[in-house]
């Protein structure tokens, strides 16, 4: 089956299984911040931009890709290491092993949610896992990063 896929920003036409799915595709295509986590769509890990919103690619298929763009974080370089430094510094990067499909979603969370509520916060990111930090860490980080937002728009 062929496709053509926009991935941050360059353009991809190739030939590809049904049953593909967009994980493998992505990282086929070198996109290695894209991690194979749960394979069930509970973990978080493989979090992608579809036309500027988050899925999860280990349950997409590539198929249903065609004709759109996909942003990884490699594509939001800027973006997320402005983030990551709050990440770090409030401690919610240990292993770092989650960071990539976390950024992704608070980065579609900032576009998306004006001035979230922490209880907003919670229920946007609920669907990434981590194992190393106990989520209060990667709470504070995003707190502290939309107030930064904030000021910066001030």
């Amino acid at each position: 089956m062929l496709i053509t896929v926009t991935i941050n920003g360059k353009k991809y036409t190739d030939e590809i299984a049904p049953d593909m799915v967009l994980l493998d595709y992505l990282r086929q295509k070198g996109c290695y911040s894209v991690k194979r986590g749960c394979e069930t769509s509970n973990c978080g890990l493989c979090t992608v931009h579809l036309d500027g919103k988050p899925i999860l690619s280990c349950s997409y298929l590539a198929a249903r890709a065609d004709g759109h763009s996909v942003t990884t974080l490699e594509g939001l370089q800027e973006e997320a290491a402005e983030f990551g430094a709050f990440l770090a510094d409030q401690g919610g990067e240990q292993c770092g092993f989650c960071s990539p499909g976390f950024i992704m979603n608070v980065l579609a969370m900032v576009r998306e949610l004006k001035d979230p509520t922490e209880a907003e916060i919670q229920e946007y990111l609920s669907g990434n896992l981590c194992r190393c930090t106990g989520y209060q860490s990667q709470l504070r980080a995003v707190k502290n990063y939309l107030a930064h937002k904030q000021e910066v728009q001030s």
